[in-house]
């Protein structure tokens, strides 16, 4: 090898400047992202919408668990003050699928006293990008645009930004009451879970 092949062959240490500037980015991202979420959780959007779509968690054979039913309360409680005309309750079926978290949400509203036309059970979605995109067509199909978004205070953020992306909006969010974890190292689980997914999804890899 000549002298000038010499100079022009990278420096050992460039991988790891690489290195060291990816880990920067990707913390970097994830921090910025992790105060995106915590003041998003803290917003309470009470604004007049075209729909209130309230994200599914858990049911136990066609009954919503806790986390679902704090959901589900609070957005009987929006449409009681008329923020919406409309609900959406969203998620498919888990381990039975004779039940889907849509399905049984919206049996539950329809119990407590929120008539059969003002329900949609969004019943296919297997996680909360699919469940956006679902709602989307869902939205589109009966002409409506903007919504109200109901789940857990960290989980508030990344489903604004899937249905944004998916056209919806504008995107209110109202984070179910108490549904902040209690202690720091679980808040901080809850946050970069959450920042850990929405970058997933900007990645394309979910």
């Amino acid at each position: 090898m000549n002298r000038d092949s010499a100079s022009r062959a990278p420096r050992p240490g460039w991988p790891l400047w690489i290195a060291v500037l990816f880990l920067a980015a990707l913390l970097g991202f994830l921090a910025f992202t992790g105060i995106e979420i915590i003041h998003e959780g803290w917003q309470q959007e009470l604004h007049r919408a075209d729909a209130i779509v309230v994200f599914g968690a858990a049911e136990y054979s066609g009954h919503p668990s806790p986390v679902l039913r704090a959901r589900l309360d609070h957005a009987f409680g929006l449409f009681q003050k008329g923020v919406a005309p409309v609900v959406i309750v969203t998620g498919g079926a888990a381990a039975d699928p004779s039940f889907s978290e849509g399905g049984v949400g919206s049996d539950y509203l329809e119990h407590r006293g929120i008539p059969e036309q003002n329900l949609i059970a969004e019943t296919q979605g297997s996680d909360t990008a699919q469940s956006a995109v679902r709602v989307a067509v869902i939205m589109r199909a009966n002409g409506l645009h903007s919504c109200v978004a109901v789940s857990d205070a960290y989980h508030v953020f990344r489903i604004k930004k899937l249905l944004e992306h998916e056209g919806i909006g504008p995107v209110y969010v109202s984070p179910r009451p108490d549904s902040r974890p209690h202690s720091f190292a679980l808040r901080a689980y809850a946050v970069l879970r959450e920042a850990s997914s929405y970058l997933a999804w900007k990645l394309g890899l979910t």
